[in-house]
């Protein structure tokens, strides 16, 4: 196994275009444990710790460009405010070690759907800039990255420089079922995003499908039934039945399987348990930030 290890960018880019094959490494901590149990034994790993732009961010007026190596402590301590579901997510990675070497670059480059940044970015709403010595950059919308069981949409030249994600401009949430409460690979995870610019709820969810997904059948529904009742204006509590519905339609939306970690059923029961409550909870953000009361959905 050979280990490129490239000073700038425009280093990075000609090794992979030399090497296609090459496997990045920036904080190591899905690769190490793949090539450790000999799941993977690339010719090449590309290390990009030299490169310092991967390590940065820049805070926009509508968006933030997140390098792809800036460290899961970077976001919870830097961009609480801007980016509050991926805060919340990156507090549940692994151990206070992982979250100083670990970047959501890795987890859109393993893809794993047990990847604990993706229901946030999903949620949210962001593109994934990626680029390639020969045709340049280009933005892929996050809803067109997962392609499969670990699998993206990058092809064999291109590495991720950032994910430029949507500035919050509502309450957003995010939680993990786990078989403990740290260093642990979710059983599954949901997240939720409040867009009160577009009147429009996004989700997330982890580890209950092949890929990342969102559960768009109950988005649609949300929208509409906040829309059809003039929530948005009026700020009342949201009716049991259609915090009911919605977590139905979450739990409807996932395709999990049964593993060592949990059953498919329990994923499901899950999911719209994280659903519920997530949604009562933002909406109680929501409501409390015009200037009514704290209640949420009962």
């Amino acid at each position: 196994m050979d280990f490129l290890r490239p000073a700038s960018w425009e280093e990075a880019l000609a090794a992979k275009a030399e090497h296609p094959t090459a496997v990045p490494i920036a904080g190591g901590t899905d690769v190490m444990v793949e090539i450790n149990f000999d799941h993977r034994r690339p010719d090449h790993l590309l290390d990009l710790n030299r490169i310092a732009e991967l390590r940065e961010w820049h805070v926009g007026k509508d968006t933030v460009q997140l390098g792809a190596s800036v460290p899961y402590t970077q976001i919870m301590e830097h961009l609480r405010a801007e980016l509050p579901g991926l805060a919340l997510a990156s507090h549940t990675v692994a151990s206070p070690q992982i979250r100083n070497r670990g970047g959501v670059g890795g987890n859109l480059g393993t893809a794993s759907p047990a990847g604990d940044a993706h229901p946030a970015l999903l949620a949210a709403d962001c593109e994934v800039e990626v680029e390639s010595r020969a045709r340049g950059s280009r933005l892929i919308p996050i809803d067109a990255f997962y392609t499969g069981v670990k699998r993206n949409a990058l092809q064999a030249d291109e590495l991720i420089k950032s994910v430029h994600i949507k500035k919050a401009d509502g309450p957003q949430q995010y939680s993990k079922v786990g078989t403990r409460n740290a260093m642990v690979i979710a059983v599954c995870a949901f997240g939720i995003a409040l867009h009160p610019e577009t009147r429009t709820v996004r989700t997330g969810i982890g580890s209950a499908a092949p890929t990342p997904i969102r559960a768009k059948a109950a988005e649609e529904f949300l929208n509409a039934a906040l829309e059809e009742g003039g929530f948005w204006d009026n700020g009342k509590i949201i009716t049991p039945s259609i915090a009911k519905r919605f977590a139905e339609l979450c739990s409807g939306a996932a395709n999990p399987i049964d593993d060592v970690r949990g059953t498919a059923s329990y994923r499901r029961h899950a999911v719209g348990i994280m659903a519920r409550r997530q949604l009562g909870w933002v909406w109680e953000s929501y409501r409390g930030g015009k200037g009514r009361g704290a209640e949420g959905v009962a």
